[in-house]
């Protein structure tokens, strides 16, 4: 495999650490009539009456393609990702079914023209060299094949997200955490997603979703501790974020202590040109 960059490293090392984290978090939680970000992206696979190939880019834990599996067990299914841990637990929810692959998405093995749906759940926002991942995966969907991907808009929506951004912030800076970047800077529009995709994809098209969540204190932190960026911070920088980020929340929550808030996310859709 390619050397990885110190991003690549990191993501490498927390998810064979812990695997499954973002099934996990995102799972259980809805899109207002919609069902979970992983129900909304299976279902732009469209039954078509013929053998269809599905590439899952970053596949984790395998929840998306089990979903798939059980949503048309015709399909052909390829998941990929970078992770041992992830890939076994993949495995093990997949049982025989599907091909899964160590690699990277920046140069994948696939034959040139060999799957008709590529798509990626709350992975892409986060790689390396992002266009040679879109031109990897354009080369190898057949023309007018289709992908979909689920990507991260805001984190902790509303007033709370602002809140925690001050308090991480400010631990970070006290505990001189060094900065790593990740991802391109393009995914954090509609139009970097255009420049992105424009030369090799046509038909794209977003759709901004917000994934409604209200937990208490407890489930917030708990969530969070399954986060790159808690995980980052020592045993004392987690400590001293809590007891800041407690004391500045009391103000939100409601009557029954919960808070509001969630996820933005965006789905974006395109037909390989």
């Amino acid at each position: 495999m390619h050397a990885l960059s110190d991003t690549e490293l990191f993501l490498q090392d927390f998810h064979q650490r812990r695997p499954g984290t973002t099934s996990v978090a995102f799972a259980p939680l809805n899109i207002a009539g919609r069902g979970s970000s992983y129900a909304v992206l299976a279902s732009t696979v469209k039954c078509t009456g013929l053998a269809q190939t599905v590439l899952d880019i970053a596949c984790g834990d395998g929840y998306l393609l089990q979903l798939l599996a059980e949503q048309d067990p015709e399909l052909a299914l390829i998941g990929v990702d970078m992770s041992h841990s992830e890939l076994a637990a993949s495995r093990q929810r997949l049982g025989t079914r599907g091909q899964l692959l160590h690699e990277r998405a920046q140069a994948l093995s696939l034959p040139a023209a060999s799957v008709d749906v590529a798509l990626s759940h709350l992975a892409l926002m986060l790689m390396d060299d992002l266009q040679q991942v879109l031109d990897e995966t354009h080369r190898v969907l057949r023309p007018g094949g289709q992908f979909a991907a689920i990507v991260g808009r805001g984190f902790l929506l509303g007033e709370i997200g602002e809140l925690y951004l001050q308090a991480f912030r400010s631990v970070a800076r006290e505990h001189a955490l060094p900065a790593l970047p990740m991802g391109d800077p393009r995914t954090r529009s509609e139009a970097g997603w255009r420049e992105l995709l424009g030369a090799r994809f046509s038909g794209i098209e977003f759709d901004e979703l917000d994934v409604e969540w209200a937990p208490h204190f407890d489930e917030l932190w708990t969530a969070l501790n399954d986060t790159y960026d808690l995980d980052r911070l020592s045993t004392a920088g987690q400590a001293l974020l809590k007891q800041r980020l407690e004391t500045s929340v009391t103000a939100l929550q409601r009557a029954d202590g919960t808070i509001a808030t969630g996820w933005g996310l965006r789905l974006i859709r395109a037909t390989a040109a």
